[in-house]
């Protein structure tokens, strides 16, 4: 059969709990990549069913199939994409749900640009939101036609900042009135236990490709590492898997010798350890300042730097439309793309100032709480709450 059913659950009953007027809390049906796969949006998935789990809610998980079983017992099905048995029998598991979130980027799913989402959201017989994980400035005209197609067909659109929702209602075809802005969740980790090495860090971590910009952080440890401490810089992270099946490691060894050929070998680090969450945030928590050095101009989401501010690090990032939002208010530093002296100097500041670094800590830890997926879940379940009510009104 071309629908791997996982895990079947069996037809349990939620805990009833009064939620905004109802007698139970909704039970939400996810549409997304999910771990194993390693991805952000694998991983926005499994941190937001937890947050939704964590409020009461049944979640049952319709996986885009990548060759790797998963073994989480929230795991229903999977989905082959360009298999139309496929698409059906996901479609019917996912109106078992009373809402049914689909979590859109174009690469996941089949077709062009992913088009074959448009045929799965129109069998939805349940309400239906889909999160907008990527909303370019200049789409292509089959890009432009999927994401309005789409916003068209659900009952709501889900973006993660003003920057997207800005962006999604002015420069495309959408009823404005359905666009909702959720910020993006980030895990909170307490008593973490943070060591320091005698060598002040500069972080960037996360799935490695072109256009992470890793390149100018190497180009400017040349004049860092004279400072106390001769300070480093880890890139922590493996190749993207969609990177890693198309050129191998190619970017992750150019980054090496171009490290070499710098003469900042001793200075630049590379750990491809996977990490799980505590693991994660105690070494986020461990470095001097986190640096966001990204090529893309567009990008209006960013999990990495909602878990820097979250983990109450400094935080030096390039102009991209998230990192503006969030660090323009003193939490961090923003710097333009192709200015290299003002990546130096901001390094430099955050390096050597120690009331200035600290002042940018406390602003990221005063942001911290309102981030934890708990809450960012509780906003999901109020919209998919609103969606059923609207639904019953008109039945």
């Amino acid at each position: 059969m071309t629908l791997s059913f996982l895990s079947v659950l069996p037809s349990l009953t939620p805990t009833v709990v009064p939620y905004q007027g109802l007698s139970r809390v909704p039970n939400i049906g996810i549409l997304s990549t999910y771990p194993p796969t390693r991805c952000g949006l694998a991983a926005f998935s499994a941190a937001l069913s937890e947050g939704l789990r964590a409020n009461a809610a049944r979640v049952d998980v319709v996986r885009i199939a990548d060759g790797a079983p998963s073994e989480d017992v929230g795991v229903v099905g999977e989905l082959v994409n360009g298999v139309p048995a496929s698409v059906a029998a996901a479609v019917e598991l996912l109106n078992r749900s009373d809402v049914v979130i689909v979590q859109h980027e174009y690469g996941i799913y089949g077709g062009a640009d992913g088009d074959e989402i448009v045929d799965i959201i129109r069998g939805l017989r349940v309400p239906s939101i889909v999160v907008a994980h990527t909303v370019l400035k200049a789409p292509t005209p089959q890009q432009r036609w999927v994401l309005e197609t789409i916003a068209a067909e659900v009952d709501q659109v889900v973006v993660m900042t003003a920057a997207a929702h800005a962006r999604l209602c002015e420069g495309y075809d959408i009823d404005r009135r359905k666009v909702t802005t959720i910020p993006h969740g980030a895990t909170v980790a307490a008593n973490v236990q943070v060591k320091r090495s005698g060598r002040p860090t500069l972080l960037t971590w996360g799935l490695l490709g072109p256009g992470k910009g890793i390149e100018r952080v190497i180009d400017v440890m040349d004049s860092l590492r004279e400072l106390p401490g001769r300070p480093r810089y880890l890139i922590a992270g493996r190749t993207h898997p969609k990177v890693l099946a198309a050129d191998g490691d190619a970017y992750l060894d150019s980054l090496r010798e171009r490290a070499i050929s710098r003469g900042v070998a001793d200075s630049v680090s590379f750990d491809p350890a996977y990490r799980d969450t505590l693991a994660l945030s105690a070494m986020v928590q461990s470095a001097a300042a986190v640096v966001l050095p990204y090529d893309s101009t567009d990008q209006v989401t960013s999990g990495v730097l909602v878990d820097a501010i979250a983990n109450g690090r400094p935080t030096v990032a390039t102009a991209f439309p998230h990192a503006v939002e969030l660090l323009g208010d003193g939490t961090g530093i923003v710097v333009s793309h192709d200015d290299t002296d003002a990546l130096r100097s901001a390094l430099h500041m955050v390096l050597t100032q120690p009331r200035l670094a600290g002042s940018m800590a406390a602003r990221a830890r005063l942001l911290a709480p309102a981030m934890a997926w708990p809450v960012v879940a509780k906003d999901y379940l109020y919209l998919a709450q609103r969606l059923c009510a609207k639904r019953s009104a008109y039945a």
